[in-house]
């Protein structure tokens, strides 16, 4: 989510996952998936620079993929399976 300011001067918290482009003409209009329309003060390349910012910090809290994923060790890694157990797939 990112705050913005209306063009009244009020916050607005928007879900940057429902934008679906921005629009600089002179004022900055959202257009969200749904089709609503917000008008915002702040320019195109701030609100960008907003939504790209708020994503990277939420992948940066993320633990790494690899580290807790078990069909991502390679085969070479991995125990034999003995035919019983086959058998009982």
């Amino acid at each position: 989510m990112i705050q913005l300011t209306r063009l009244n001067n009020s916050p607005l918290i928007v879900n940057s996952d429902l934008v679906k482009f921005v629009e600089q003409s002179p004022d900055t209009v959202i257009t969200l998936v749904n089709g609503e329309k917000i008008l915002v003060r702040e320019k195109a390349d701030e609100v960008l620079n907003r939504i790209v910012e708020y994503r990277r910090s939420v992948l940066r809290g993320m633990a790494p993929i690899t580290t807790h994923v078990p069909a991502l060790i390679s085969v070479a890694e991995r125990e034999p399976i003995n035919t019983d157990q086959q058998a009982e797939r």
